[in-house]
């Protein structure tokens, strides 16, 4: 299982969650069961690419995206891509890991608004 958290800067399990999971620099991809840890730099149609975030992080073999908050269309976005949402992940990467095992993490609801689009 492999799991993208958007991030702020490129220092992995130590980098800060960016609050906006589109316009983050980077991803952070963990692969669960191995433990290894890579950097995607953030080329998605937000900084001039072709390919929407779930397809970039698709093809990378997320199946998980963990993040602070995100809206109504990119829940579908990423549910219709088959990878898995979890909110509310706050502080560095390698803490909102722990808080998704220990289930702290939860999905969006059908009624869920990002904070962001009240």
């Amino acid at each position: 299982m492999k799991i993208a958290i958007p991030s702020s800067d490129a220092s992995g399990l130590d980098s800060r969650i960016f609050p906006h999971f589109g316009r983050c620099p980077f991803y952070t991809l963990v692969d669960i069961e191995s433990g290894r840890v890579a950097i995607l730099p953030n080329t998605s149609i937000h900084f001039g690419g072709f390919k929407s975030p779930p397809e970039l992080l698709l093809d990378k073999g997320v199946t998980v995206l963990i993040c602070k908050d995100l809206g109504e269309k990119a829940v579908s976005l990423f549910q219709d891509a088959g990878i898995d949402v979890y909110i509310g992940a706050r502080g560095v990467v390698k803490e909102a890991i722990e808080a998704w095992k220990r289930g702290e993490l939860e999905k969006p609801s059908d009624e869920y608004v990002c904070e962001g689009h009240r």
